[in-house]
């Protein structure tokens, strides 16, 4: 209980370890076994819990965070079922866990299912960036296992404790109880907020993104862990989480509120388009038709741009039109979507926040942030045929992720070797960053992304979107150092569903070179979502199905490829390059633009825990798209794993001995 700027414990109320023995949390929801931190090592805990774990897709087709509550956890299965049941958390004040708790998705649903069930104390080794500050904005406190032993011997720990550690301004946010209140009281100037003072100093490009979005007052350089109020250039919400940002802004500011820029933010219906055609998704019909109703009501209430379905149609997947038609180089992005920060590609820095950060940063046309850590990756040579930046991507989460040197860092890109990739492939590394649970990703800029850019927008000048692109300064300082790639020694990788008999949890961090997998028969293949459905993965995906059809190949049996277009101009793209026949051919099935498998609410998900998937999405989480083993690939392994009926390399003429 927090009483006098201190936080003790409640007395009756419990303390709920995650142990990775589910009997012992069996044990302690139904009340026989009660333990403390002496019972307990940090290695016992479960480590990577995701937010799909915490509240999976259909539980966050409620708005109401009290009814969201009631399923918390309810993606931790063991035999096939809930670990957790509905309720079972209510009466808990503290939840326990080891490292990277809150790992994926930024759905504030995560953080919201402890909040609302009772939970004022989450404990764990690491919190993943995204998760912890949506448990600052709503209020949950935070901590790790050697405060809660003190807890536990009947101390009372002062609030400050508790923001020790963090910038000055989330430490006003922490003791005022959330972001909510927070902006009220810097509103009513009962918070002061003290001014930047960082001397002028070489800065990243991150650090000068920010520098350019400072209020007035704030100076014109800042460094890492620097305090400031920025301006943001615009963002989006879509129909799984629109309906709680309207719903938070009209319980907080009232039925008539009003926001300050409509025509910088955008809502997309995108991520639940599919959802009705999906079995275990129908009982949810009804919940789904209200978000997307929601949605509709918040456009029209506020005026923000309109990517909604025409004729049940999407105009794609929000990251991916925003790169055509809103982000430009230098720009700061906040949207509802922890892919936001695809948007690094174009030379922005932008990253996904929770639904109560979003709803007040469109209400106050500013938000508060703590100026990142960066992380450079300095790219040379090419990549070899057959091998795409997905590989290169899951080569850095099988080690510098895994080794959290990305964690809670932006992750710039640079080099001749970004330069020598196309647009869409710089997209797919910026895209998967939040796998990494980096902060975000910013990109250098050269003429061939400008040129990208400009050709989608009317009246965008080339000359205005270089005067708007950044580069790091010489001199430049990098939290997690520098670090060279050749290109050329990537080689075609996959992330591996975790073993749960070992223990494994499945994570997009599982990295393993295809040379070294063994044979992995397949039952569904997959290209789409943000990540991987793109003009230039759509061409991968022809590339190979155009070789197999030449030696008279085509999807192999009893394997279903399905092939998703990020928007309606990658689909036009397909069309007018001949690709849909020869996917036809070839036993491709084809889903109009949107997402769909990648979270569960689309045709490509598994049926039952047998099957095996071989995906180009960015997550393999454990039930994320159905409930079986799901590798994570590149579009070329994907394609050709579809023709082979196995895990397969592309390679070229692969199929031209067959």
């Amino acid at each position: 209980m927090v009483s006098d700027n201190s936080f003790s414990l409640t007395p009756g109320k419990k303390v709920l370890f995650l142990t990775k023995d589910a009997s012992l949390i069996r044990k302690q929801l139904s009340g026989e076994l009660t333990l403390t931190m002496a019972d307990v090592k940090v290695e016992d805990l479960l480590d990577d819990i995701n937010t799909d774990a915490m509240t999976p897709a259909w539980v966050c087709f409620d708005y109401d965070p009290k009814e969201i509550a009631k399923n918390a956890y309810a993606g931790l299965i063991v035999d096939g079922k809930r670990l957790i049941p509905e309720n079972a958390l209510q009466g808990f004040e503290v939840i326990v866990s080891g490292f990277q708790k809150g790992v994926g998705s930024s759905r504030e649903t995560a953080a919201q299912c402890e909040v609302y069930s009772g939970s004022r104390l989450a404990v764990a080794a690491s919190f993943a960036p995204i998760h912890a500050r949506n448990n600052i904005n709503i209020g949950q406190l935070m901590a790790d296992h050697k405060m809660l032993e003190r807890l536990q011997s009947g101390e009372a720990v002062q609030l400050a404790e508790f923001a020790e550690g963090y910038d000055e301004i989330t430490k006003l946010i922490i003791g005022a109880g959330g972001l909510f209140p927070f902006c009220e009281a810097v509103d009513k100037g009962t918070i002061e907020l003290s001014q930047v003072s960082t001397d002028a100093r070489p800065m990243n490009i991150a650090e000068k993104i920010v520098a350019r979005h400072l209020l007035p007052g704030q100076g014109s350089h800042v460094k890492p862990g620097d305090a400031v109020m920025v301006r943001v250039d615009g963002g989006y919400s879509h129909e799984f989480t629109t309906a709680q940002v309207h719903f938070f802004l009209g319980n907080n500011y009232g039925a008539d509120y009003k926001i300050k820029a409509p025509a910088k933010f955008a809502v997309f219906e995108d991520h639940l388009i599919y959802a009705d055609g999906v079995p275990r998704m129908a009982p949810f019909g009804k919940k789904i038709q209200t978000l997307r109703d929601m949605q509709r009501e918040f456009q029209k209430h506020t005026g923000v741009r309109d990517f909604s379905a025409k004729d049940g149609v999407s105009p794609g997947i929000c990251h991916q039109v925003a790169r055509e038609q809103i982000i430009e180089p230098g720009d700061f992005i906040q949207a509802t979507d922890s892919h936001t920060c695809m948007g690094g590609a174009s030379g922005a820095l932008s990253w996904g926040v929770g639904a109560t950060e979003y709803a007040a940063l469109i209400y106050w046309g500013f938000t508060p942030l703590s100026v990142p850590e960066s992380i450079r990756f300095e790219l040379k040579g090419e990549l070899n045929p057959g091998v795409t930046a997905k590989d290169l991507m899951l080569f850095i989460l099988s080690t510098f992720a895994k080794e959290e040197q990305t964690l809670d860092r932006v992750m710039e890109f640079g080099g001749e070797g970004l330069f020598a990739l196309s647009p869409d492939e710089r997209a797919t590394l910026a895209n998967m960053a939040t796998e990494c649970t980096a902060k975000g990703a910013v990109m250098e800029i050269d003429d061939v992304m400008i040129d990208w850019i400009a050709a989608r927008r009317e009246g965008v000048s080339k000359e205005s979107l270089k005067a708007k692109s950044v580069a790091a300064d010489e001199g430049a300082t990098y939290a997690g150092g520098v670090h060279v790639i050749n290109l050329s020694t990537i080689v075609p990788m996959v992330a591996t569903p975790g073993d749960p008999e070992k223990g494994e949890a499945s994570d997009p961090k599982n990295g393993a070179t295809i040379r070294d997998l063994g044979e992995v028969d397949i039952d569904i293949a997959y290209g789409g979502s943000c990540t991987a459905g793109k003009i230039d993965d759509i061409d991968f995906y022809a590339q190979v199905m155009a070789e197999a059809d030449q030696a008279g190949r085509k999807v192999a049996d009893g394997v279903n490829f399905f092939i998703q277009f990020g928007s309606a101009e990658v689909e036009k793209h397909a069309k007018d390059q001949g690709y849909l026949d020869l996917f036809a051919r070839t036993g491709v099935k084809i889903i109009k633009p949107g997402c769909g498998a990648c979270i569960g609410c689309g045709p490509g998900v598994s049926d039952n825990a047998k099957q095996v998937t071989v995906s180009a999405i960015n997550r393999n989480y454990k039930g994320r798209s159905g409930p079986g083993n799901l590798y994570l690939a590149s579009p070329t392994t994907v394609a050709a794993s579809a023709v082979t009926g196995k895990i397969t390399a592309y390679q070229q003429g692969m199929f031209s001995g067959a």
